[in-house]
């Protein structure tokens, strides 16, 4: 009986050991993100970690100035570009960089680096991998930011804005890629075997990015011939107002708003009465 008690406790403990090493899983700390965001034709990916503020003084002590920063937690920062850009006018080819930042207090450094296998910055570090470095100066924020963010915004057809903020710190840049060029030359290449669609399309680029309204005209009027649909005629109305034909395009907007109530769509019928109004005001 002795030993049956002896060899229940020492499995006992055998049990008790094992639960001993295993391991607890618990959320991170400093939880990973990827974005990836369209710019243009571009595809812009950042992946980084996203450290809090947690009661802790940031810039100048947790994030010391004068030091290189991984900006961000764990695994360097790491930037990716589909297709090739500019960083505030510097050219950078498609692929991926490591983006390390030297805060200060009146300036920050960003630095482009073509190393991307450290984990943090990494003791093998060497200036000379850095593709660039360029200045920008902090921002101020009027509202605290608990957890680390890299964002893009103000996006346009071919620019956007990369913003660091983390604590009452803002820093940001611009990325500029080419889409213009690649619009232009399917234009040109398209418009040699038209189609009303293409017409319409190559119009309408060319309104909403200023270039010469009066071919927009041209093609426009192209797109309309036995095609005379609301969101069409608006458009040459646009051009026309553009131009600062505002007779004419009250007369095509207020063809649009009837052609837009026949097929009950109120928000292009509401479009064109602004518009209307608008260009009516300028003529007196």
């Amino acid at each position: 009986m002795k030993k049956l008690f002896i060899a229940f406790i020492l499995l006992a403990g055998m049990g008790g050991s094992k639960g001993l090493k295993a391991q607890i899983t618990t959320p991170k700390l400093s939880p990973h993100s990827v974005l990836v965001q369209e710019v243009g034709f571009n595809e812009i990916t950042i992946d980084y970690s996203r450290p809090g503020v947690k009661d802790r003084v940031i810039f100048g002590d947790l994030v010391p100035y004068g030091k290189i920063w991984r900006t961000g937690a764990n695994a360097s920062t790491k930037l990716k570009f589909k297709d090739d850009v500019t960083i505030e006018g510097r050219e950078v080819p498609a692929g991926e960089y490591t983006l390390y930042t030297i805060p200060d207090k009146d300036e920050w450094t960003i630095i482009i680096h073509t190393v991307t296998s450290y984990w943090g910055v990494g003791k093998d570090y060497k200036e000379s991998d850095d593709l660039f470095r360029f200045k920008v100066k902090p921002i101020s924020l009027d509202h605290k930011k608990e957890t680390m963010a890299i964002e893009i915004s103000d996006i346009t057809t071919d620019a956007c804005i990369l913003e660091i903020k983390w604590d009452y710190t803002l820093v940001k840049f611009r990325i500029k890629t080419e889409t213009d060029t690649k619009v232009m030359a399917n234009i040109d290449e398209q418009t040699k075997g038209v189609t009303q669609a293409t017409y319409y399309q190559s119009a309408v680029y060319y309104l909403e990015n200023d270039k010469d309204l009066n071919k927009a005209l041209e093609w426009i009027d192209k797109a309309l011939i036995n095609n005379e649909q609301f969101w069409i005629v608006r458009h040459k109305a646009l051009i026309l107002a553009k131009l600062g034909r505002y007779a004419e395009a009250i007369k095509y907007a207020e063809k649009s708003r009837a052609l837009a109530a026949a097929a009950e769509n109120d928000d292009f019928v509401i479009q064109n009465e602004r518009s209307i109004a608008d260009w009516r005001a300028l003529l007196k």
